[in-house]
């Protein structure tokens, strides 16, 4: 499979992450305050919930049910209650699109 478009670019908004799906996967985008756009797993390992309606903060973004932060970069938990980790994708820019292979994930 090949990357697919996830949403536009100027649809991101600075620490917000947003819920899309790509390849019937529910991921996480998020632009963080660096400029970086960056996509993981939305399902929380621990409590199968949706982490696109956390909070961003630097490079992490925190799960709204139970406060497991995970890294953007490696999708390692930071914290309890989360011990498992959720895939994080490479991310592709293309002019105002960002393309997201499900099939792909970053090596950490």
């Amino acid at each position: 499979m090949s990357a697919e478009r996830a949403c536009a670019l100027s649809e991101l908004e600075t620490d917000t992450p947003l819920r899309v799906e790509v390849g019937g996967k529910p991921v996480a985008v998020v632009l963080d305050s660096a400029g970086e756009v960056h996509a993981i797993g939305d399902t929380c390992t621990h409590g199968d919930v949706s982490l696109s309606e956390g909070f961003v903060d630097g490079d992490t973004l925190e799960c709204w049910a139970h406060g497991s932060a995970f890294s953007l970069r490696t999708g390692h938990p930071l914290n309890l209650p989360a011990f498992e980790p959720v895939p994080v994708y490479v991310v592709e820019i293309d002019g105002d699109d960002v393309l997201i292979d499900p099939t792909r994930t970053k090596e950490v």
